[in-house]
């Protein structure tokens, strides 16, 4: 059943409201988020998805619901190792907690041009070649197996391509200017090191959707119901960032609670290529439940 146009649309209306309401009237000053703020937000917009996944409930019935609301579970509960990695990059160029509000709000807006060019392309392309959900899900195994035995995530800005590259076509300033992300000065336009953050939150949200959205795809081929769980999740991701970056250290096995959710996902793929369905309730109770153990795991074992 294809999905009515006014969807598509009220759903893209609705979201680009809330991010103006966001950054246009709850943060129009640059501040420091504090953790009862980013925790009322996280409320709120897994509010707001709960009450959509009712909407896709009364429209679309009980299976379209059930995969949202896995999709949705699958993708924030990936989207906690972004966290990691933006920490890290804040860390590096040293960006002060009033202005990385502003860098994530933008990274989202990125995202969802991203992300959407991405769900629908790989939704056409298993729609049109059913064996590539082996090559999807076997790379969700082997990323799940990585993600597994690494044991630590590395990142050093300097060395993306893409900020090297920008480096070379156009100035960049030796200092912050506040939360601006370009500056003029004599008479010549430089960017400032927050645009260059911006470039690799980009770059690492490109990367990390490279293993999210095959996970999704793995519980659902419908491009409305991927697409919205996974802009849903990205949207929560900014106060969740605020919500926890400071206790992360906490949840040490969390990660691996990740990686056995890619393995367990792409192993559904894989075995759905051969007719063999698990049914969508029962994932997720298993990724709940992965990720139940793990945090629990991680409050109950003391670190030696």
């Amino acid at each position: 059943m294809g999905v009515s146009i006014y969807f598509w649309a009220g759903f893209h209306l609705f979201i680009f409201i809330m991010l103006a309401l966001d950054l246009g009237v709850f943060n129009k000053r640059a501040h420091k988020i504090a953790v009862r703020e980013a925790l009322l937000w996280s409320t709120i917009w897994i509010l707001l998805a709960l009450i959509f996944n009712a909407f896709v409930y009364a429209e679309m019935g009980r299976t379209k619901a059930l995969e949202f609301l896995t999709g949705y579970v699958i993708e924030y509960s990936l989207s906690v190792d972004n966290i990691f990695v933006f920490i890290l990059i804040f860390s590096f160029f040293a960006i002060k907690p009033h202005y990385q509000h502003k860098i994530l709000f933008w990274g989202i807006l990125g995202a969802l041009v991203m992300r959407g060019l991405f769900i629908f392309a790989g939704v056409t392309l298993i729609n049109r070649f059913d064996w590539l959900i082996i090559i999807f899900g076997g790379f969700l195994v082997v990323t799940g197996i990585r993600m597994l035995i690494q044991k630590e995530t590395a990142v050093d800005p300097e060395k993306n391509r893409l900020v090297r590259f920008f480096r070379k076509i156009f100035p960049v300033s030796d200092t912050l200017h506040g939360d601006r992300l370009f500056v003029r000065q004599d008479r010549k336009l430089y960017a400032t090191p927050l645009f260059l953050v911006l470039i690799v939150i980009e770059s690492s949200d490109l990367i990390f959707a490279v293993d999210s959205i095959p996970a999704v795809l793995a519980v659902s081929h419908d491009t409305f119901i991927v697409y919205t769980s996974n802009i849903f999740a990205i949207l929560g991701l900014r106060s969740l960032y605020f919500a926890i970056s400071g206790i992360m250290s906490i949840f040490r096995y969390l990660k691996i609670g990740l990686a056995f959710v890619l393995t367990f996902v792409g192993t559904k793929m894989l075995v759905s290529y051969f007719h063999l369905e698990i049914p969508i309730f029962i994932s997720l109770a298993i990724i709940v439940g992965i990720l139940l153990i793990s945090i629990l795991a991680s409050l109950i074992i003391r670190k030696k």
